[in-house]
């Protein structure tokens, strides 16, 4: 009976600490890092201070692991178009730039939340990790992604510096879209991005505008 039940307790700890994370975000994104006290973290999630620490050492181990989430979650939101993306390489490419210029991924919230913790790894070794281990997951898939193109680049040095070029021009769009989202037209994040992306890797990707549209469901 003992081993029936450990499948139930694992998932409800993941909740718990999922439940302090999300609370923790929240209130970065009202009030910065300095707002994502214990006191307010428990009280957002309706536990005691002393709950959080039996999932987190301290509240620098907490702010660390809902920098990782906010990170992880946006690279992995662009990545899933990739399980219905078509096999051409090309429209798996395009896809995955149009994923990564638009809800959710591009979000108002997350780049207050993406702010806010970047000032962090300025003085902490551990945020700087983390944001240096997230960065590059983003830019790999982009460097696979073009490195399976027709006539790509054979060197993984070659291959690096076109997917570095492409991450740019993604977060670029990315930060302006979330932060001004009343200054693009519907869906020009989108379409700059991709055009921008196949003009720096020599493929014309605007053909597949259409196959990069979110599934309707």
């Amino acid at each position: 009976m003992a081993a029936d039940r450990k499948p139930y307790r694992r998932e409800a700890e993941d909740k718990r600490r999922q439940a302090l994370i999300e609370a923790t975000l929240a209130l970065v994104s009202e009030g910065g890092a300095r707002a994502a006290t214990v006191r307010a973290i428990a009280t957002r999630a309706g536990v005691t201070a002393g709950l959080i620490r039996h999932y987190f050492q301290t509240k620098e181990a907490l702010i660390v692991a809902a920098y990782r989430h906010l990170m992880t979650e946006m690279t992995n939101n662009s990545a899933a178009v990739l399980t219905y993306a078509p096999k051409d390489q090309s429209a798996r490419l395009a896809a995955f730039v149009a994923a990564s210029l638009r809800p959710p991924v591009v979000d108002g919230e997350a780049v207050v939340r993406w702010a806010s913790f970047i000032q962090e790894t300025r003085s902490n070794p551990v945020m700087l990790d983390v944001h240096r281990q997230t960065y590059l997951a983003f830019r790999d898939h982009l460097q696979s992604l073009i490195a399976a193109l027709p006539n790509a680049p054979t060197t993984p040095e070659d291959q690096r510096y076109l997917a570095i070029a492409c991450n740019a021009v993604i977060d670029g769009l990315w930060l302006e879209g979330s932060t001004l989202p009343d200054g693009f037209a519907t869906g020009e994040l989108v379409r700059v991005g991709i055009r921008a992306v196949g003009s720096i890797v020599g493929v014309n990707l605007t053909p597949f505008l259409l196959l990069s549209e979110p599934l309707q469901l």
